[in-house]
């Protein structure tokens, strides 16, 4: 039926398409097993018991030597078995959180999310139970079992995404993807995912409307192999994990729940995009009504307890890294007075939250009255926008570059977060000068405090284009969250390393 379609198209298939077609087949072949993550998941389930194990035994054996020494009411045999039952309650919630759900793994925070859900539920529960029947070895295992697991799950899996990033950068443990629908809207995809080896998708096929098939077959280097109503035969004949329709006014509800039908014998899995851009996932809920799906988008918070948490956090954090980090802030101190005139700290009026200017503190990497030169330089600026950056600055002492390499110099800036000028992850934080000459979509950025580090730091800082930096911050306001925040905390220690960018 599908090749009669396909004839009272007029794209059958003829000898270039057959050859698009072998492209796609070896390029899904090659990519990855189509069950990859079987074994993945299988790595993680045992990791997880690993972790949930040795966090339970550790206290129970704190238990045993005196951790609840006179006030034990239960013998070593129930104390065991309520031990086991809590190992392997704790993995099973795992399991029902869907924590190894392919499609959370690699990428976004509802992987850790899901677990820290789990670890939850599991001692919540526990706590109420214990209470009920006065197991009072309950206590320890909340106050030493929860946080040593949950601890080493967040470590362990985070150790599991690195090793999963490398795969893909290499081409494995990817789902190979066949897109559908207008050819702008195909081509906005490849870019989005092909780009992001991380994300786990690749597109290697497209199939767009009669009429709108690129010169040469291709979009962005992936081959057109069909039209829409072609579909489900392309996907099974080249061999895909994954269809995905992108904004193909085209294709009615009835032609898209036929499609589902005609890929579910073959296991090929149905991705319908969004047509909502930098929109994320907590952010959009659907509710069923009668036969309609109602996309609910919830709108953007910069108040309340979740941000009033997501501060007292950051703020506990800066205070223990400036204790810690106090003899490196002395020997960098000595540095910087030892080797130039001048200040050792560096004060820029910046904007921030509300359009509210503050003064922000770093190291001093420049000589002094570097900004009086800025005018001599404009010729020689490689910033993007209303960004003015040089990479080999002639202002920039030579410990400042050093400096500035490692980002040492912006550690004074946790004073600011301590302030309350600043927070820890967020925007940029911008000069007055280039708020002045922002548009109204641009100044979304100033909804929430600049952070020390964001999205722009950990998608390439300097090496990013004023557009990119702006759809950054402005997808971090709208979209942030606290473990989010914690994700970007952790790659910026990657990207520090790096020195991507940073100049």
């Amino acid at each position: 039926m599908a090749g009669t379609v396909a004839e009272r198209l007029g794209t059958v298939p003829g000898r270039t398409e057959a050859r698009r077609r072998a492209r796609v087949r070896d390029a899904s072949r090659d990519a990855a097993e189509l069950r990859w993550h079987q074994s993945y998941r299988r790595r993680l389930l045992v990791s997880d018991t690993v972790a949930v194990i040795v966090s339970v035994v550790l206290s129970y054996l704190l238990h045993r030597n005196g951790l609840e020494a006179g006030r034990p009411n239960a013998g070593p045999v129930q104390n065991t078995l309520v031990a086991a039952a809590i190992a392997l309650a704790w993995v099973g919630l795992l399991g029902y959180t869907k924590s190894r759900d392919p499609k959370i793994l690699g990428s976004g925070p509802s992987e850790y999310q899901r677990v820290f859900g789990a670890t939850w539920r599991m001692f919540a529960t526990l706590a109420i139970v214990a209470f009920v029947v006065q197991y009072a070895p309950a206590r320890g295992y909340i106050a030493i079992a929860a946080p040593i697991g949950l601890c080493a799950l967040l470590v362990e899996r985070y150790a599991w995404r690195q090793w999963l990033h490398r795969r893909r950068a290499d081409g494995q443990c990817v789902s190979t993807v066949l897109a559908i629908g207008h050819r702008e809207h195909v081509r906005e995809l490849v870019r989005d995912l092909n780009t992001r080896p991380d994300s786990g998708y690749r597109v290697v096929g497209a199939c767009v409307p009669v009429g709108e098939q690129p010169e040469g077959g291709d979009i962005l280097g992936v081959p057109v192999v069909g039209d829409l109503f072609s579909a489900a035969s392309v996907a099974q004949d080249v061999g895909v994990h994954t269809v995905a329709v992108t904004g193909a006014d085209a294709l009615t509800a009835d032609v898209v729940r036929r499609l589902g039908w005609e890929l579910e014998p073959s296991g090929v899995d149905l991705m319908l995009t969004a047509a909502l851009t930098d929109v994320a996932g907590p952010r959009i809920m659907i509710t069923p009504a009668e036969n309609v799906a109602l996309v609910h988008v919830e709108a953007p918070r910069f108040t309340g307890v979740r941000y009033w948490t997501k501060s007292t956090i950051e703020w506990l954090i800066s205070f223990a890294g400036l204790v810690v980090l106090l003899p490196l802030l002395v020997v960098v101190g000595v540095a910087v007075k030892a080797t130039s005139s001048g200040p050792v700290f560096f004060r820029q009026e910046r904007v921030g939250r509300n359009g509210t200017v503050f003064p922000m503190f770093k190291f001093r990497s420049m000589r002094v009255g570097a900004e009086s030169e800025l005018s001599d330089l404009v010729t020689q600026n490689e910033g993007a926008g209303l960004l003015f950056k040089i990479r080999d600055d002639p202002r920039v002492t030579s410990v400042g570059r050093l400096l500035r390499r490692s980002s040492i110099d912006e550690i004074p800036q946790l004073f600011n977060v301590l302030r309350g000028d600043m927070s820890l992850v967020g925007p940029r934080p911008p000069l007055p000068s280039e708020v002045s000459a922002y548009e109204a979509d641009v100044r979304r950025r100033l909804l929430v405090k600049p952070g020390m580090t964001g999205l722009w730091q950990t998608s390439g800082r300097s090496e990013l284009s004023w557009e990119q930096s702006v759809r950054l911050d402005v997808y971090y306001v709208e979209n942030w969250t606290l473990f989010g925040d914690l994700m970007i905390l952790a790659r910026t220690g990657k990207a520090v390393l790096q020195g991507r960018g940073a100049y």
